[in-house]
């Protein structure tokens, strides 16, 4: 093989070897991944994982009411009680969904496609006459549990009629890259933005995080994957710790009140203002009211998240090592996600849910996608939303520290995105348009909605209905709903008379996950439990 190096006739060097040469193989499941959906980890490993995905979500369950509630005039005691609400009807949703739904690792969480139409219902008029703040909060609060259960039918409906079984039939790897991708990163306005808010405590924990998880576990060769699977736990508390060492040593003393909002450990108000022992009730706010504009508004919502949240699904599938997810679990999890919604408006969290993106990410840094994880995560949610005091103390951890986590996390949802690129012919300029323009899309169309809405105070649609106002503002808001509908259509209706168009697609390496019984796997990682199988058979 190798070649001679006098006289003119010899080879310059080593031919390659064939395999150095050859593209890396397509994955129907991710490699590499320490326990799969169906492999729980030792007890002790699996509670310590399922404490760290409830420390992750906590930064969505707090932020949320915490712009909210001050808005419908309540204050750092309602503000608890919705937080310990949020995480009571969470810790409910995640059993149901990873029990009943899409049986996938997903935590289901707050969502901030809710928080325009909410706060739609915090400026309506009808409750510019009430003077009394806790009165106008309990008001605003029943006006959006009104809006949430009726918005809970449409996931509902599409779901469980099989209506979104047969929309995501039609998606190949192609029309789902951007969709998924999107779902991850197209929140990066809450990453880096919000570590610059406190950038002398966001920085460095963004900076540690990726040195614990990425650097050390190889530069300390351990049995076991302690470093990158507990990052989050190494890195949190060390970080906490230096902010709350700036806090008491007095480093935001005289800073502006912005500042101390988002740096110090002490201005959540939570701790001082959650009861020890409470349990969130249904209808605790009062009887829900309802308003036929603000639930549209909130339909439109629950559409954006029901997008959203199939394009979670489908990464959280990667991560778990699992197999494409058939379009009758999608539409499964997303009857269920309505009903999770429904929940939402019953208890009244005054916010919607949606698969979180976050906890997806985890996944994908800790490799760990086991079911029973995220369940056990389920159990510390609705334990610490009881004993509200010890879950205040965690819910108190400044907001730099989670914009660090998002950078992270949204990226590897992102990078899900982006590997089912593997399935497609890259060289092929139908895909390149429709991949590129999606994307493109996705990105251009919801930065000039938001760009609008922060200069002239209301989005580009203007006109005297402001629940459709809110319905083409939120659903154009949305990275992933319009990279998504875009990829689809364009990828549906798109030269399909060519005979190359279905392999360049990648649509063939999904067919044997079209329908539930094709594939002897999707039993293994789908089928309900208890034997509930033979009473509700998917298609």
């Amino acid at each position: 093989m190798a070649g001679g190096g006098g006289g003119g006739g010899g080879s310059a060097g080593a031919a390659p070897k064939q395999d150095d040469t050859q593209p890396h193989p397509v994955k129907e499941q991710l490699p590499n991944i320490s326990y799969c959906i169906t492999s729980p980890p030792p007890w002790p490993e699996a509670i310590l994982l399922g404490f760290q995905h409830y420390l992750v979500m906590l930064g969505t369950t707090v932020i949320i009411p915490t712009v909210l509630v001050p808005q419908m005039g309540g204050g750092n005691d309602e503000k608890a009680k919705v937080i310990q609400t949020v995480l009571f009807v969470a810790g409910l949703n995640t059993l149901l969904q990873t029990l009943f739904g899409t049986r996938l690792p997903a935590v289901i969480g707050g969502s901030y496609t809710f928080v325009v139409p909410t706060i739609s219902i915090i400026l309506n008029g009808r409750f510019d006459d009430i003077i009394d703040p806790h009165k106008r909060f309990l008001k605003t609060m029943r006006g959006t549990q009104g809006a949430l259960i009726v918005a809970s039918v449409l996931q509902i409906v599409i779901g469980f009629s099989g209506l979104w079984r047969s929309v995501t039939r039609l998606l190949s790897p192609l029309s789902a890259a951007p969709l998924v991708a999107l779902a991850g990163f197209g929140l990066y306005h809450l990453g880096f933005p919000g570590v610059a808010k406190c950038v002398e405590i966001g920085l460095p924990q963004l900076v540690l995080l990726v040195i614990v998880s990425q650097y050390v576990p190889h530069a300390i060769h351990w049995k076991k994957n302690i470093f990158d699977r507990f990052a989050v736990i190494f890195s949190v508390p060390i970080v906490w710790l230096y902010a709350f060492i700036l806090t008491v040593g007095g480093a935001y003393r005289h800073a502006a009140q912005k500042t101390q909002q988002h740096c110090r450990t002490d201005r959540s108000g939570l701790v001082a203002a959650s009861p020890w022992i409470r349990v969130p009730y249904p209808f605790q706010w009062g009887p829900p009211t309802f308003e036929a504009g603000e639930a549209f508004a909130m339909m439109a919502a629950s559409f954006v998240a029901l997008v959203e949240s199939t394009g979670t699904f489908i990464a959280i599938s990667r991560y778990a090592s699992a197999t494409q997810v058939p379009p009758s679990i999608l539409s499964r999890g997303v009857g269920w996600q309505g009903i999770g919604i429904l929940l939402d408006g019953i208890f009244g969290t005054a916010n919607g849910s949606t698969a979180s993106v976050e906890n997806a990410g985890l996944l994908a840094l800790t490799r760990v996608g086991s079911r029973r994880v995220v369940q056990i995560s389920a159990g510390f949610m609705i334990f610490f939303s009881i004993l509200g005091k010890f879950g205040a103390v965690f819910a108190s951890i400044p907001g730099s520290i989670i914009a660090a986590l998002y950078c992270l996390f949204f990226a590897y949802v992102g990078a899900a995105g982006l590997s089912l690129l593997q399935f497609s012919n890259l060289n092929s300029f139908r895909t390149k348009f429709i991949l590129g323009f999606s994307v493109f899309l996705g990105l251009s169309v919801p930065q000039y909605f938001k760009e609008y809405t922060s200069v002239a105070g209301y989005g580009p649609v203007h006109t005297g209905a402001r629940w459709f106002n809110d319905i083409v503002n939120v659903i154009f808001s949305s990275e992933a709903l319009v990279a998504g509908v875009v990829a689809y259509f364009l990828d549906n209706t798109l030269q399909l008379h060519e005979s190359s168009t279905r392999k360049d697609r990648g649509y063939h390496f999904w067919d044997k996950f079209r329908t539930f019984k094709k594939d002897p796997r999707s039993e293994e990682f789908y089928s309900l439990p208890f034997k509930l199988n033979r009473f509700f058979t998917p298609d």
